[in-house]
């Protein structure tokens, strides 16, 4: 018995780690381009305007065919007492009627004050309107790729430096020991060791619990499934220095004519005159085309079914003409919110311009503030560094405190996180810059 169960659940591990998925079995290393790749293709953001978009081609396709005759058929069976009319034969009687009308039927507008031809045009905009915002919607996850791409690198080498200052500070650790064994230091500056060496090991938990923090956020981006594991590369040349920042008037002016967000803003008081257009037509007469087929059968007729159908089979032809003369104010009510619809555009225009604008501007300050403090940071981490250096020989001949050593590991510490946080903040803000002037990501 005992042999069948263990064979039982030999089985059952087998048969699930063959359900796995592929991607626990490969480990794939994404780069930034297939980050944002995968993302453009899979985003929910992404697909969310794409449909939005399908929906205005929908609306378009619709607004033609209304140019187009419609075609309606109907059947209607009747019986009725009593003193009434035939529906047929239009004859005064009073027996029971068993009734019989069957009717094809068409119309067509001709004209409507030009109102089909401006929906047609409104709507073509509208299609390329929900375009921009799908490249809007792009655009916009590839900023979050690359903001979160380089959080991660950063989380990733910071892991590094609190790993190399955990070792360190447990090789005080040991040095402390030793000298508090052999009565050369107090135990104050042992304790001292031992805190430190315990705050490093905190600080190894928090960077690599922001790491994963921001390995879940990419993953949310690209839409990947949570068991898949993701490993980013790291960049082959991240440093920006002597890199020449454009003016920001430059890229504004750039990115003006190249973001869709300020063309989607200028369709809209498009879009709106087409509203305008509309809203004037109703003003206007309108002038259709009808027509029908149909015929029926009456039980007062002593003549058969097909035969009547034969006999009462009737066309129609019709024009008519619809002359608004008071619409309740709701053709003014139209053209009036129309006109503000457009003012209203105009003002939106605007909004949007200064938004990008401020954008560009704060990444053209944060560039320059990032290069400015790229090139203090490096000095003073390698100056802390050859310090801290210093600090561990005296430490050793027993010229330096515990206190003071420790002082200077965390100063070096701060050092090596001031770089990299200056040094990545310069990439990202100089990416912006790039991106907004209609260039693509690459680094």
């Amino acid at each position: 018995m005992k042999i069948q169960t263990i064979l039982f659940f030999l089985f059952m591990g087998l048969f699930l780690k063959a359900q796995e998925p592929d991607s626990l079995a490969t480990k794939k290393v994404w780069s930034l381009e297939d980050c944002i790749n995968y993302a453009l293709e899979n985003n929910i953001t992404i697909k969310q305007a794409e449909l939005g978009m399908n929906s205005s081609e929908v609306n378009l396709t619709q607004s033609k065919y209304a140019k187009l005759p419609d075609l309606s058929s109907s059947a209607s069976q009747n019986f009725s007492w009593g003193s009434s009319i035939d529906p047929i034969t239009s004859d005064f009687v009073s027996e029971q009627i068993n009734s019989t009308n069957l009717q094809l039927s068409t119309s067509v507008t001709l004209y409507n004050g030009n109102q089909l031809n401006n929906t047609i045009k409104q709507n073509r905009l509208l299609v390329e309107q929900n375009e921009l915002y799908v490249e809007e919607a792009k655009n916009n996850i590839t900023l979050s790729i690359l903001e979160a791409y380089l959080q991660i690198l950063y989380n990733k080498e910071s892991i590094e430096v609190a790993e190399n200052n955990l070792v360190a500070s447990e090789k005080e650790v040991e040095r402390a020991k030793a000298r508090l064994d052999a009565g050369t230091i107090s135990m104050i500056d042992y304790t001292d060791a031992l805190s430190q060496a315990a705050t490093n090991k905190t600080n190894l938990i928090s960077a690599k619990n922001s790491y994963a923090q921001q390995i879940i956020a990419l993953k949310q981006l690209l839409e990947l499934d949570p068991w898949v594991e993701l490993e980013i590369e790291p960049l082959e040349n991240p440093l920006l220095e002597g890199k020449v920042i454009p003016g920001k008037i430059e890229v504004f002016q750039q990115a003006v004519g190249k973001m869709p967000e300020i063309q989607a803003s200028e369709l809209t008081t498009s879009i709106n005159e087409k509203d305008l257009d509309i809203a004037k037509g109703g003003f206007l007469p309108t002038l259709s085309l009808t027509g029908s087929i149909g015929s029926g059968y009456t039980s007062i007729n002593d003549i058969n079914f097909a035969d009547q159908m034969d006999v009462n089979f009737n066309q129609r032809v019709g024009v008519t003409l619809t002359v608004p003369i008071f619409s309740q104010y709701r053709n003014k009510a139209s053209v009036a919110n129309a006109k503000i619809g457009i003012e209203q555009s105009k003002l939106e225009l605007q909004t949007v311009k200064k938004q990008l604008y401020q954008k560009i501007e704060t990444a053209w300050q944060n560039a320059q503030s990032a290069q400015e403090q790229t090139e203090a940071a490096k000095i003073a981490m390698e100056a802390a560094y050859e310090s801290y250096k210093l600090a561990q020989r005296k430490y050793e001949l027993n010229a330096l405190s515990t206190t003071d050593l420790v002082i200077s590991q965390n100063t070096y510490t701060n050092a090596q996180l001031n770089y990299l946080q200056a040094k990545y903040l310069g990439i990202l803000y100089n990416e912006l810059l790039d991106f907004y002037q209609g260039n693509e990501i690459k680094l």
